[in-house]
């Protein structure tokens, strides 16, 4: 028996009046933690367009002096966090008592609430060390909820391969029929990780008010009449009408499609700490350095 046997029953996604490309977006090269080089792709000047997420970072190198240091203990208020491990090994640990190993494939999905401070430890010292971290907004009735965490091992991802040449992990939301390791019922985050053979063609439907965009990490994809090389974030229209969107890769790629429903609430930011307004990150801020941030 094949795997391909033992995937789920999948369902067609219709898309009659795809979008189209709004935008391409260049990160910007930074570092953060102890010195991890790092590319900040969705930037604090795209957090409005692109609610109910609030960053997207690519970290990606084969030399350890890029990454060893790793991110030692932060604090973090008021939204989640879901890091996505290409290739390498983290170990985590929190104020929570969590603590977990990261590893090839893997996610972590890691609700801050009220306030955690965490640790991101690169467990190798060379090798390549590869992946992504997106940051998701909470609404103001769960910015002071309880921490929550789990890790997910590349086997506990839902997967499936469609007959168009696209192999599909679902980290969040639901595709083709097939429910993701996570959902959220504010943000109703879709976050999937798409691995295009050469000629494939995916076909994803999306709620017409959800803010959408793709990040190209391997390769290059045609979406509409636009190509939207490696290393490059296409943010999606957004119109009255259109269903969602079609990828096709030319030659063999490898895609991030995130989409989610905006809060639309206001939102200041602090470093580590996302809230409504300025008086809650004051408040932040004070619990932090009075040592009231975690209970």
């Amino acid at each position: 028996m094949t795997t391909k046997d033992l995937q789920p029953a999948l369902q067609a996604e219709r898309v009659l009046r795809p979008r189209t490309v709004e935008q391409l977006v260049v990160g910007r090269p930074t570092s953060d933690g102890a010195g991890v080089k790092l590319t900040r792709v969705l930037t604090q000047a795209l957090q409005r367009r692109l609610d109910p997420f609030l960053m997207l970072d690519a970290f990606g190198s084969d030399n350890p002096d890029d990454y060893i240091a790793g991110f030692p203990d932060h604090p973090h208020r008021g939204f989640e966090t879901i890091t996505y491990m290409i290739a390498g090994r983290m170990l985590h640990r929190d104020s929570a008592g969590h603590e977990g190993l990261l590893e090839n494939g893997g996610v972590q999905w890691m609700t801050a609430g009220r306030g955690v401070i965490h640790s991101e430890i690169p467990q190798q010292e060379e090798g390549v060390m590869e992946g992504f971290q997106l940051w998701l907004n909470l609404p103001a009735r769960d910015k002071l909820c309880e921490p929550w965490y789990r890790d997910f091992s590349a086997a506990e991802l839902p997967k499936f391969e469609t007959g168009e040449g696209v192999a599909v992990t679902v980290i969040a939301g639901r595709s083709h029929g097939v429910e993701g390791a996570v959902t959220r019922e504010a943000s109703a985050p879709l976050y999937l990780d798409l691995h295009l053979l050469a000629g494939g063609r995916f076909f994803q439907s999306l709620p017409e008010a959800h803010n959408a965009f793709v990040y190209v990490y391997r390769g290059e994809v045609t979406i509409g009449d636009k190509q939207v090389a490696a290393q490059r974030m296409a943010i999606l229209t957004k119109g009255e009408g259109s269903d969602g969107v079609v990828l096709e890769g030319a030659g063999p790629a490898r895609v991030l499609l995130i989409a989610g429903q905006p809060l639309n609430e206001p939102i200041a930011q602090y470093g580590p700490f996302v809230m409504n307004t300025e008086q809650e990150i004051y408040q932040a801020l004070s619990d932090f350095r009075d040592g009231r941030l975690v209970g």
